[in-house]
């Protein structure tokens, strides 16, 4: 199969296939430009420092946060922010839902870290919460679904129509190793070094329903394969689409979901911020798009390969003719185009922070630099904890 079969990739001809639309995919506004935000946490065993499998206790500590949900596996919470009008309030909502849950987990003797996995916890060894959606889950995927015990950060912006939700996906769809680059956790997995700035994607990436989206021009075409999608039994519902950009039309908005997991509060609202202000800027360039060919799939596949693989000092591909740039300057350049935003929204501290994570490294960097000093991945995770705990990057 040829790369310009994907590179013409339509969905407009499966409009004889598919069903009429679907009630469930109505797409509702969100406003405009409004942020929301998901983070999964780590519980963690402060004897071993291991996971452990106590979320139910957990949540029966906190059953007046509304905002605190369970997950796959007993041994991880999420929470989720309300609808935000900024990287500001996103930090406040998370700041005092993180407070309020700190003191139970505290009282309870279980630490938290929000890193894209657990540097040596074994997938085996968790225990998946009981619940019918995971189990069809598990039925349908196998050995597939039983690894993924992995940790992201999943942002959602506010959309008044899916045809507009459609045209921030594909703007988005070329900042997916920026962003996965900037929020890279996940180095060590099942007490290995892999190598990786983040193998969190590689866990999900085998299912056919995951990974890249495709690019549409239209909600019109998006309606079509999503209808297609369900008369063949590919997916179930909407959240069977588990594409590192998905529209999700039950909240109005498109949820960015390629991030690891980021490691402390203050980069998490840094890197909230940096998509926000690509929303903005884009809301007043949107020529951009369309003075830029269609981009290869190739190329993403290849440029988001790289993210995984090196971080932010990646060499990135920026056109069909092989042309490469280093990923971290050009999430420098974007920061230079982005400081009147940055004014405009009061973002400047936040604009900082992502420098600060071009300087310095990431998360993954930082792990790293602490198994190279102690050898031990029991201090990694002390680590992990150690900077969850302080909302800031502990460098050195």
């Amino acid at each position: 199969m040829s790369f310009t079969f994907f590179k013409n990739l339509s969905f407009s001809s499966l409009a004889n296939y598919s069903k009429p639309k679907h009630p469930e995919i109505n797409f509702k506004t969100g406003g405009f430009l409004t942020l929301g935000t998901e983070i999964e946490l780590q519980l963690i065993d402060t004897s071993t420092y291991g996971l452990t499998p106590r979320s139910s206790e957990v949540l029966e500590k906190t059953s007046k946060l509304n905002n605190i949900k369970q997950e796959f596996y007993l041994s991880t919470l999420e929470i989720i922010t309300g609808k935000c009008n900024d990287a500001h309030e996103i930090e406040k909502d998370l700041f005092g839902n993180i407070t309020r849950l700190k003191e139970q987990t505290d009282a309870l003797g279980i630490k938290l870290a929000t890193t894209g996995c657990h540097p040596f916890a074994r997938y085996s060894d968790c225990i998946i919460t009981p619940n019918s959606r995971y189990n069809e889950l598990i039925d349908r995927n196998q050995w597939l679904t039983k690894r993924m015990t992995v940790y992201g950060l999943h942002v959602h912006i506010g959309m008044r129509t899916g045809d507009e939700a459609i045209q921030y996906m594909n703007f988005f769809l070329r900042f997916i190793p920026h962003l996965l680059a900037l929020s890279s956790s996940s180095p060590f997995w099942q007490g290995s070094d892999t190598g990786l700035s983040s193998c969190r994607p590689t866990t999900y990436e085998a299912l056919p329903t995951a990974g890249l989206p495709y690019w549409f021009n239209n909600w019109s075409e998006f309606e079509h394969l999503y209808g297609a999608l369900k008369e063949s039994k590919s997916i179930a519902v909407m959240n069977d689409l588990w594409w590192d950009i998905r529209p999700s039309p039950k909240f109005g908005t498109i949820e960015i979901r390629v991030c690891d997991g980021v490691a402390t509060l203050g980069e998490t609202a840094a890197i909230v911020a940096f998509i926000h202000m690509l929303s903005h800027w884009f809301s007043e360039n949107s020529e951009w798009l369309l003075s830029l060919p269609q981009p290869e799939r190739w190329i993403m596949r290849e440029n988001k390969w790289r993210s995984m693989r090196h971080g932010l000092n990646a060499d990135i591909i920026t056109n069909p003719s092989g042309t490469t740039k280093l990923l971290l300057n050009d999430v420098l350049d974007w920061t230079e185009k982005l400081e009147p935003y940055a004014k405009k929204l009061g973002y400047e501290k936040y604009l900082k922070t992502i420098r600060g994570i071009c300087e310095s490294g990431n998360s993954a960097d930082r792990q790293r630099k602490i198994f190279a000093k102690t050898g031990s991945l029991e201090e990694v995770v002390k680590h992990n904890i150690r900077e969850f705990e302080e909302g800031e990057p502990v460098v050195g």
